[in-house]
């Protein structure tokens, strides 16, 4: 089995593939103080709850964008699941070009997600992640990776709005009743629920007149699935997008990490 794991700004996205079959998968909220231990230990607990045995984990991969967490996570990886990770990095097959001006500037979940975007759906296409960051992403029709833009994520501009201002109150992020919020909880919610849509409806347009009028736009992240269905410019919603693109790299490098330690003797030290 393949446990795929993608460490983001705000939260850690965890998939277990057998195959290409993508079965259980979690979400965990990332804490930059947590020690190799508690991600080790963490990573255990969600195997045990869904009745997997660890020796069953063979290959680990890693994308990440929180450099203090990496070298954890592969700690974690190799004393709890005797896996030393792939890493995705400069060093790492993906099979796509990548024409930013420093190509090791663009964070690893943006290019595990193209490589996922082009294999799975082809191009052109814009991918739309709604994370900590909303980020649009243009791949070429020929799988190129071209480049794209970043916004504030929506928590953060919420997060913004709260901590600069003296009376505006912190609101759950949800659909308002109409679009004028007669209150000033519905306006904050109308203005980054409805403000974001036309965000993104704006973006995708000026994106498509650059790649053309075949281009798809594919959104993942969090929010991707309640956003989706508010606005006819997103075609395709695909929220474990950066989990299948790691398993596809995955392959494409052929890796069969190597066991660190055997089994038995790491089952009965855990005994």
């Amino acid at each position: 089995m393949l446990l795929a794991i993608d460490i983001g700004n705000t939260n850690i996205t965890i998939g277990l593939y057998e195959g290409q079959s993508l079965g259980p998968r979690w979400r965990l909220a990332t804490n930059h103080d947590r020690m190799p231990d508690e991600f080790g230990l963490d990573l255990l607990g969600l195997l045990s709850h869904q009745k997997i045995p660890f020796t069953l984990i063979n290959n680990v991969i890693i994308a990440s964008v929180v450099p203090q967490l990496t070298g954890k996570f592969k700690e974690a990886c190799q004393k709890y699941l005797n896996c030393d990770p792939l890493i995705v990095d400069a060093g790492v097959r993906t099979g796509i070009r990548i024409r930013y001006d420093d190509p090791k500037a663009v964070g690893a979940d943006r290019v595990v997600d193209a490589v996922a975007a082009h294999q799975l759906y082809g191009g052109p296409a814009c991918i739309v992640d709604f994370g900590t960051a909303t980020t649009f992403d243009a791949i070429s029709g020929e799988g190129d990776y071209l480049g794209g833009a970043i916004a504030p994520g929506i928590s953060v501009a919420a997060d913004a709005l709260f901590l600069r201002t003296a009376k505006l109150p912190r609101v759950d992020f949800s659909k308002p009743p109409s679009v004028i919020g007669k209150n000033t909880a519905h306006s904050l919610q109308s203005g980054l629920f409805n403000g974001y849509i036309a965000l993104v409806e704006g973006m995708v347009e000026r994106f498509r007149r650059e790649l053309g009028a075949q281009m798809k736009v594919i959104a993942t992240g969090g929010l991707a699935e309640l956003l989706a269905p508010e606005t006819t410019a997103i075609q395709i919603v695909a929220p474990w997008l950066t989990l299948e693109g790691l398993r596809l790299i995955h392959e494409m490098n052929r890796v069969h990490q190597p066991v660190l330690k055997s089994n038995k003797t790491r089952t009965a030290a855990l005994a």
